[in-house]
């Protein structure tokens, strides 16, 4: 599977109460043309990080609606877009909604991690899509054990086309939803509810960081080969 056939395939699920920001159109928050916008962004992000040779992937539960489901690239809100572009050799990730840009704690830890690590990586989900409440689009809930089947095989799609040496599973359960479908990760704690000092640790004793420099990431120049 290439690239644009994943996000083909992404674009045409569709399940009640989760948003597919890929397909679906915020009457609240998106530009008009904002589905297209996220594909492009998303396509931009896989295809410069395969030819990259980018080996790393960290996965969290699912999107939130302050980040990825606004964005297109998961674990990335409006106001890391620049910095997940910079990341990727200055890649063409713009926004695809209007009024002020709005930002996610979980994605702010994030990137200032990736800030440290100095090495790109692969955001991705275990449940791709923004799993909300039925009466709330603008909520945020735990995906269900059946939605997560149902999507498994774009995850499965994914890590066969990025063939990571090494996958971070973010927060408990993404971790046991991993083991679950038999993908080994190495686990660090969620930065949500009272974790970021321990996802940080977590992060830096994965990494070998000496906590007391706080260095910029090295953007990354496409690869011609995949070894």
């Amino acid at each position: 599977m290439t690239p644009a056939d994943f996000i083909d395939a992404l674009e045409a699920a569709s399940l009640p109460n989760v948003f597919n920001p890929w397909r679906d159109h915020c009457a609240i928050h998106d530009r008009g043309d904002a589905p297209a916008v996220r594909r492009e962004n998303l396509r931009l992000f896989l295809d410069r990080a395969i030819a990259a040779e980018v080996t790393t992937m960290w996965i969290g539960r699912d999107l939130g609606y302050r980040g990825g489901r606004r964005t297109g690239v998961p674990l990335t809100d409006e106001v890391h877009l620049a910095s997940a572009s910079a990341l990727l050799g200055d890649i063409d990730l713009v926004r695809a909604t209007e009024g002020p840009a709005m930002a996610e704690r979980t994605a702010s830890v994030i990137w200032r991690v990736l800030g440290e690590v100095r090495q790109p990586v692969v955001l991705w989900n275990v449940f791709p899509f923004h799993p909300h409440m039925a009466d709330d689009p603008m909520s945020n809930r735990c995906h269900t054990r059946a939605e997560r089947d149902e999507t498994w095989p774009l995850l499965q799609a994914l890590i066969g086309m990025v063939r990571p040496k090494r996958i971070v599973a973010i927060g408990r359960d993404a971790s046991q939803a991993l083991a679950d479908l038999g993908v080994a990760a190495n686990a660090v704690r969620h930065p949500s509810y009272g974790g970021q000092a321990e996802f940080i640790a977590g992060m830096h004793d994965l990494y070998e960081i000496n906590s007391s420099r706080l260095p910029l990431f090295d953007a990354i120049e496409p690869s011609s080969a995949r070894h």
